[in-house]
């Protein structure tokens, strides 16, 4: 069974830094490609940022290129997502997710088959 949780969340100022773990179980970095996500109040998810299960390429949406960094720990199945130079916008409960088919780089707009429960992010300026 897979299984996500996201943690690390809280009070960031604008310009700090956050960083946000998932524990992952029940799969492998290799067969799923995983990712994170955001939702803002009253907004649709989107994507920030994935990793392609078939070559390990992290990827990112470019409201966030520069300033987030998603790293994986394959020994511990641990997924980190490193938040530099934070804005209000940034602002959003944010989960990581997993899909099987292989949708990671096809659009931010895509959601995956597997998400666990969300950390929130709030951004003062």
């Amino acid at each position: 069974e897979v299984q996500l949780q996201a943690s690390g969340g809280g009070l960031g100022q604008a310009g700090g830094s956050l960083r946000l773990s998932c524990a992952a179980s029940g799969f492998t970095f290799d067969a799923l490609d995983i990712g994170w996500f955001r939702q803002a109040p009253g907004k649709e998810p989107e994507g920030v940022s994935c990793i392609k299960s078939s070559s390990g390429t992290p990827l990112y949406r470019d409201s966030v290129k520069g300033r987030f960094s998603i790293v994986s720990d394959n020994a511990k199945n641990m997924l980190y997502l490193q938040m530099n130079n934070l804005k209000p916008e940034d602002t959003a409960v944010y989960y990581c997710s997993a899909t099987k088919m292989r949708l990671c780089g096809l659009g931010w707009g895509l959601t995956y088959e597997y998400s666990g429960q969300g950390t929130l992010v709030t951004v003062s300026s």
